[in-house]
């Protein structure tokens, strides 16, 4: 992260703004919405610039600028086309310790403004920390459509009532329960709608008939890697849960996407490492639940395959808990669509088996005699360290030593790396290549396609 994203209150804060053309009166205008009291120095000012500034209460100065205008300033912006009265600007800043903006050089920025959206006292603001800032304004028309103008009107209805609700509801888990309930229901209906009488009575029964939140459970699959391939629903309840449970394949801009506020307890397993065993989770899910907190079990890929999901919700049901499981998209198919390798092709494969690489007691104890057709792919799971033994019995079972293989590693994510080899020799490329888990193993003819169809990492 680049910037720090804040937001200044700079109402009837002194501001300058270097500069008099049309540059200086934007950032101008945004200064007077934020209402700010906003002096512009230049040698020429634009009429309009000069006219909004002054019935503003401002102060329009006609002259060069020197150092000593900076005198008690809050925040100042260097608008101007003189790159060297431009660096000036931002180096006396600079001693002074006064937050300067040099628009368009983003080297001379102590802050940067950004592309905003005004639901006012709603304010979203969205950055490209200054790298391409035609970026910024699109995903600013994409979300415009989606925040209707009315957020606003509810916002700041609700801050009439934030005191009251705080005073009647101290504990923070059940004042936020009770706001996502009420955003979420028929009092913002009414609000949209204009019936703030109505709204009013309606939050003041509500807030006589609250009860504690009761704890839920919810079973999210975080997909293979690439925060992208969430589900809506994965995401929506990521967001609200108080408590996320998560695991070690959950990668970082999964969880960068989670409610900020959430507490994270890691519960990660590797091979002969089990950072919390299993029945430690799912004593820890339901006594969390117990408490009456919204709890979300991320679990890389699908919980339901190889991800001992069913274990959980077991465990939840008999305890009388109740929990909601989303799906993922699986390690199998995200990782095999991302190398282009299609699990299934009428030409190559008429079916697919995914099979775990070691079992409970860690050994590939696997039904190897079920595993030989010709025509079928075969997906391992989490098959890396045995895979030399794996591929042996393949072979001793029937399976032609040149059976196309590929091992896709950190699948979906930027460090996506493809080995491409055969049954006879994938072991041995893979202890050559240095791969580390975590991999996905694609045994069929399939893998012939990945040359022609890769198009990510490959």
């Amino acid at each position: 992260m680049d910037y720090l994203p804040v937001f200044f209150r700079i109402e009837q804060q002194p501001c300058l703004v270097v500069g008099g053309g049309h540059i200086a009166k934007r950032k101008v205008s945004l200064l007077l919405k934020a209402k700010a009291k906003v002096t512009v120095i230049a040698l020429d000012v634009l009429p309009e610039l000069q006219d909004v500034v002054l019935k503003s209460g401002g102060e329009v100065i006609i002259a060069g600028y020197h150092a000593s205008y900076l005198n008690g300033k809050r925040l100042v912006i260097a608008a101007t086309d003189d790159d060297i009265l431009n660096r000036q600007v931002f180096a006396d800043s600079e001693v002074l310790n006064i937050p300067v903006n040099v628009v368009d050089s983003p080297e001379l920025c102590r802050f940067i403004f950004p592309s905003i959206i005004d639901r006012s006292p709603v304010v979203i603001a969205i950055s490209s920390s200054g790298q391409s800032p035609v970026l910024a304004r699109m995903l600013r028309t994409r979300l415009e459509s989606m925040i209707p103008a009315a957020y606003g009107q509810l916002a700041e209805f609700v801050g009439k009532f934030r005191k009251q609700i705080q005073a009647t509801l101290p504990d923070t888990s059940v004042r936020r329960a009770f706001w996502e309930k009420e955003l979420q229901g028929r009092f913002a209906e009414l609000v949209y709608n204009g019936r703030l009488d109505e709204a009013e009575t309606h939050l003041q029964h509500a807030l006589i008939a609250n009860q504690p939140p009761s704890g839920e459970v919810y079973l999210v699959g975080a997909g293979p890697g690439d925060p992208d391939l969430l589900t809506f629903r994965a995401l929506r309840l990521m967001q609200q849960a108080d408590v996320v449970v998560y695991d070690r394949l959950v990668s970082q801009p999964i969880l960068d996407l989670c409610r900020r506020d959430a507490d994270m307890v890691y519960v990660g397993k590797a091979r002969a490492d089990h950072a919390v065993p299993q029945e430690d989770i799912n004593h820890l899910l339901v006594r969390l639940a117990k408490e009456g907190k919204r709890v979300c079990r991320l679990k890389g890929g699908d919980p339901f395959i190889f991800g001992r999901g069913g274990e959980e919700i077991e465990e939840l049901a008999e305890a009388g808990i109740p929990f909601q499981v989303v799906p993922g998209i699986t390690a199998a198919s995200g990782c095999s669509a991302y190398a282009g390798i299609p699990l299934t092709h009428r030409d190559y494969a008429q079916s697919v088996r995914f099979v775990t690489g070691h079992l409970k007691d860690g050994t590939p104890n696997l039904p190897w005699s079920e595993l030989i057709h010709e025509r079928q792919t075969l997906v391992l799971y989490m098959g890396l360290v045995g895979l030399a033994e794996i591929c042996q019995q393949l072979i001793a079972h029937g399976m032609r030593p040149d059976m196309p293989v590929a091992l896709v590693s950190h699948g979906t994510t930027p460090k996506q790396k493809v080995l491409i080899g055969e049954i006879q020799n994938i072991a041995e490329k893979v202890a050559n290549s240095g791969i580390k888990a975590p991999t996905l193993t694609i045994i069929g003819d399939v893998v012939k396609l990945q040359d022609k169809l890769a198009w990510f990492g490959g």
